[in-house]
């Protein structure tokens, strides 16, 4: 088999730097802005982004997942709360995140506490999903192992005989989290791998953003 010669790959990058002197004081403002940049340069999947958590003896794991909802509170995305991810954010309620928009050469990461989500949200979120989504999300037990595929596909099809619309209630194994941001960090390629970078960080008083060395 032929291996590339993954060290050789690189693209350099020619984008526009960032300035904090030009951005914003409010961490979620610049970030939505950022998010509508990337809908405008027509970014695939866009919402979607790593997450990373951690058992209590700090084991970590991570996954990509997808944002549903950007507010002051911060950042909510929904999953089976009895998945290795669920397990850890109720064991150790902290988390980082971290979008990679390539077509604009630039990243955000986030960190900060998990809160669950109220069962009202869960609720009217899983209402909006398509129907063979909520059938899917009700018989998976996520995470957990399976013969084969053929006992997924199995149970998928005998719900869908009794609930052929997807006209179900929500699983209690299943809701949503928020990401309380203390850290955001913007990150813009630049030429020679001399990138910039931004932080804002939670303190007494306020956020304070401050330039980091790539």
């Amino acid at each position: 088999m032929h291996v590339p010669d993954i060290a050789s790959l690189r693209i350099e990058y020619e984008s526009v730097g960032i300035d904090p002197a030009d951005m914003g004081d409010d961490p979620v403002e610049e970030f939505t802005a950022w998010l509508t940049a990337a809908v405008e340069a027509g970014v695939v999947e866009l919402n979607a982004f790593v997450l990373a958590t951690a058992t209590p003896d700090g084991m970590p794991s991570a996954r990509a997942v997808l944002l549903k909802e950007i507010g002051p509170e911060g950042l909510s995305f929904f999953t089976n709360l009895d998945s290795r991810k669920g397990r850890e954010l109720r064991d150790n309620p902290r988390a980082a995140g971290c979008f990679v928009w390539l077509e604009l050469h630039r990243q955000v990461r986030v960190e900060g506490r998990v809160v669950q989500l109220p069962d009202e949200i869960a609720d009217a979120y899983f209402a909006s999903r398509p129907p063979g989504s909520r059938l899917a999300a009700a018989v998976s037990a996520q995470s957990e192992v399976v013969e084969n595929r053929a006992v997924l596909d199995r149970a998928y099809d005998e719900l869908l005989a009794r609930h052929p619309d997807g006209d179900i209630p929500r699983p209690e194994r299943w809701g949503g989290f928020c990401l309380e941001p203390d850290v955001f960090e913007f990150w813009q390629g630049r030429p020679n791998r001399f990138h910039d970078r931004v932080r804002y960080r939670l303190a007494v008083g306020g956020w304070v953003k401050e330039r980091l060395a790539p």
